[in-house]
């Protein structure tokens, strides 16, 4: 902290035990005028409630005077007197990186296991596994959900039903965790017109089986010409692109006709960050084979 910073906390620290210290000191040896009873003359309940004035018990006293002392050794041996850095040198930031180089320790032996497999067969560890969770909890959970059933309003894919928009083997995995992934669908609206996106959005559903306008689902056939170009002639998605295959029910952005029709007209952007520069190489390994294990729960179930 700055040096003038410094000096208003010296101040009230310096103020507030030194009030305390006098009140302390001062206290036991206050005159306070009693009656012949031994009362201060203050009275409740219509007298039957007295005032009684009595010495401070020792005990009190004795550990009073042992907080003073703990206090002050411990502004002398540790910092929060201003600047003093307290004659321990201890740190919080010392503190974490003692802790922190503690637990890495104990880690080692366990990446070092871990680096042995490939996440496929990582993804079968109990013990990567409970890693992984932890690291799932604390990094991704918040997009994807504690339970990894993703978030439509965020774009945040379903991570437990084995479809995957640029690919599910470990490598993949790894490969958005560590480097993020940045997908564009665009906006057809200004283009298409508003009836040709409803057509187009009947033809979308179509190629799911779900219910939808047959007639309307025709007309859109050739408008979906220019939407092959990234999610193939069948619809079947293309992984290379992180276009999402529109044949099955799984919705990134929700499949409703409503939703459908919103994609199409507004276009879609969804943003998977990268995860090199908060995790370590050994954590994002750990961490894609629990995700991959998410989508195969039963890998590992044979040998446990």
């Amino acid at each position: 902290m700055s040096a003038g910073w410094s000096m208003w906390v010296m101040f009230l620290i310096v103020l507030n035990l030194g009030i305390t210290f006098f009140l302390f000191l001062w206290a036991p040896r206050a005159k306070i005028p009693t009656q012949p009873d031994g009362t201060s003359g203050h009275v409740w309940a219509h007298g039957v409630l007295r005032e009684g004035v009595r010495r401070l018990p020792l005990w009190w006293v004795v550990f009073s005077a042992a907080m003073f002392v703990a206090g002050f050794t411990y502004l002398v041996r540790y910092p929060g007197f201003g600047n003093h850095r307290g004659t321990l040198h201890w740190t919080a930031h010392g503190e974490l990186a003692k802790d922190v180089a503690a637990n890495d320790a104990k880690l080692d032996d366990l990446l070092a296991r871990f680096r042995q497999y490939p996440i496929e067969q990582l993804a079968g560890d109990p013990a990567a596994i409970q890693m992984g969770h932890r690291l799932f909890m604390d990094n991704c959970a918040a997009c994807h959900g504690p339970a990894a059933h993703g978030n439509v309003p965020l774009g945040a894919p379903n991570l437990t039903d084995d479809d995957w928009l640029y690919g599910g083997s470990g490598k993949d995995i790894l490969t958005s965790i560590e480097h993020g992934r940045a997908g564009v669908m665009p906006p057809w609206g200004p283009s298409l017109g508003e009836q040709n996106v409803k057509h187009l959005a009947q033809y979308v559903l179509s190629l799911s089986g779900s219910p939808h306008d047959a007639a309307a689902a025709a007309a859109a056939r050739p408008l979906f010409a220019t939407c092959a170009a990234c999610h193939g002639p069948e619809g079947k998605g293309n992984q290379a692109l992180g276009a999402p295959n529109l044949t099955d029910h799984i919705w990134l952005h929700g499949g409703s006709v409503a939703d459908i029709e919103q994609t199409i007209r507004g276009g879609r952007q969804g943003a998977m960050p990268a995860w090199d520069k908060r995790l370590s190489a050994d954590q994002m390994r750990v961490l894609a084979s629990y995700v991959y294990h998410l989508a195969h729960p039963g890998i590992g179930d044979a040998g446990r």
